[in-house]
């Protein structure tokens, strides 16, 4: 059990400056560089961070690189691997409250999602893939007698991964787990203004056992560490979470380099729809709130579409907005908070812009709006809904990465289908009906990745989560996720 009376403790713990961890080291940028790490839970200063360089990244890169030829971890039986692993997992559980607070201090997530989506989140995916580092075969082809196929899974070398604020720790863990159990070495560049947890549970993964130069991790400006990583000869898969305009440019890096491969997870613009057989409304209305307000909406497969049918709009909409004027937004380290803090003053006013131009064109701001706690210190909007959207509207289109949830309404299932399938985005989606069959022709038709049905969110790591359309390719969890991190070889034999 998690000792939560600490957490006061460590809201004012004292948080050293952080460094690079480059072959087995914490060290400083090669210039000296550092940058201010601002808590958005009050505006202050909470620590400061190397400033990474273009020198620090090929310094990562190169130790990478040198460890995955020589075959410390790559050619390590896979039972040793897997011990490694495990251990690791092990370790991020016994420190996960001091994880969590950490994290929250720097990235605003309410304490409540974090424990469970960060830390705790990141030991279940580690040991996930450690447990399955010795469950990979190769396989025997169905060949004539006089011939032997063969074919050979093989690490594909040095992994960059570039994770997000969001939930730094899930989503890393969602990379690093399979690349490492994989047999990679890995180059980890977390987000500006989301680094710390990261750089600490690399410093439990030495701990662990790792030998150094199999992970590394160089913080700082993405336009510098991020693209030189991205550009690196000597980085053989690039996966990266975040925005489509960065995932272009490490796209051209990639053809301007050495035509590494690339994987992408760009966010989304799901949709929520409600029919009005939708088997428990309150269920529907809690779920519902909760897919687009917890984290304050900052979450990749967030529900920011809610699509509700015409003769159940107004009354669902007044009980959503019944409920979502009693989540409680605030403090994200006291455990009663249902909603926490923006994770940047940037973030904040971009938000508050989308509330603004759908203002502008008569949209109804049925609640929230703006932002509050201002006498805090802090980045805290109230969670939002806005009526009145049409398809076409630009809150219906773009991507808020915020708690703006825009409401739409529908008549038929085909016009249901058409708004879903109206976005550049393809990442996921959910479907609220008693109807079995429409159901399944729902999940049919939606373009996304992932379709809930009668839920949102929730799934666990045995399934894949992979968007289409602009929402990117490849997948992280499940089984699947290694195949970004596997070459296949086939070995053909004359008998």
């Amino acid at each position: 059990m998690l000792d939560l009376s600490r957490i006061e403790e460590l809201r004012h713990a004292d948080v050293p400056p952080a460094r690079h961890l480059i072959d087995g080291s914490f060290v400083p940028a090669s210039d000296g560089g550092e940058m201010e790490v601002i808590s958005p839970l009050d505006g202050t200063r909470l620590t400061v961070m190397a400033r990474g360089t273009v020198a620090d990244a090929e310094a990562a890169v190169a130790a990478a690189r040198r460890a995955f030829d020589d075959g410390r971890w790559a050619d390590m039986a896979p039972a040793a691997r897997k011990a490694v692993l495990l251990k690791w997992a092990a370790l991020i559980e016994d420190n996960a409250l001091d994880l969590a607070v950490l994290g929250v201090r720097d990235n605003g997530t309410e304490i409540g999602m974090a424990l469970k989506a960060e830390p705790l989140s990141a030991a279940q995916t580690i040991r996930y893939y450690a447990e399955a580092i010795d469950k990979l075969y190769g396989e025997i082809a169905p060949t004539a007698p006089g011939a032997l196929g063969l074919v050979h899974r093989e690490p594909a070398g040095v992994v960059g991964a570039i994770v997000p604020w969001n939930f730094p720790l899930m989503i890393g863990a969602w990379k690093l787990g399979p690349a490492l159990a994989a047999g990679c070495s890995v180059v980890l560049k977390p987000a500006e203004t989301a680094s710390l947890t990261l750089l600490r549970i690399a410093e439990l993964a030495m701990e662990a056992g790792l030998p150094a130069g199999v992970l590394n991790v160089v913080t700082g400006e993405g336009a510098v560490v991020g693209a030189s990583i991205a550009e690196s000869m000597d980085v053989d898969v690039l996966v990266f979470t975040g925005s489509g305009a960065t995932g272009r440019r490490l796209l051209e890096a990639s053809a301007r380099s050495n035509l590494k491969r690339v994987y992408l997870e760009l966010g989304g613009k799901s949709p929520n729809i409600v029919f009005a057989d939708a088997p428990d409304m309150d269920e529907a209305v809690k779920v519902s709130a909760n897919g687009i307000f917890r984290n304050a909406g900052q979450v990749c497969v967030a529900g920011s579409r809610l699509l509700v049918e015409r003769s159940i709009h107004d009354a669902f909409v007044a009980r959503l907005t019944e409920f979502v004027q009693g989540m409680k937004v605030g403090d994200p380290l006291d455990p009663s908070t249902a909603a926490g803090a923006v994770n940047s003053l940037r973030q904040l006013e971009q938000n508050l812009g989308f509330v603004a131009e759908a203002r502008a064109v008569g949209r109804d701001i049925r609640t929230g709006g703006a932002r509050i706690l201002e006498e805090t210190g802090g980045y805290f909007m109230e969670p939002t809904i806005v009526t009145g959207v049409d398809p076409s509207d630009r809150l219906a289109r773009e991507e808020v990465f915020g708690p703006v949830l825009a409401v739409i309404p529908f008549d038929t299932e085909d016009e249901a289908v058409a708004i879903a399938n109206g976005t550049d985005f393809g990442l996921a989606a959910a479907v609220w009906t008693a109807n079995l069959s429409r159901a399944h022709r729902m999940i049919r038709q939606i373009k996304a990745g992932v379709v809930h049905v009668n839920t949102y969110g929730g799934s666990d790591l045995t399934v894949p989560l992979g968007g289409v359309k602009q929402s990117g390719n490849g997948h992280d969890k499940s089984l699947h996720a290694f195949d970004k991190y596997l070459d296949l070889k086939t070995a053909w034999i004359k008998l």
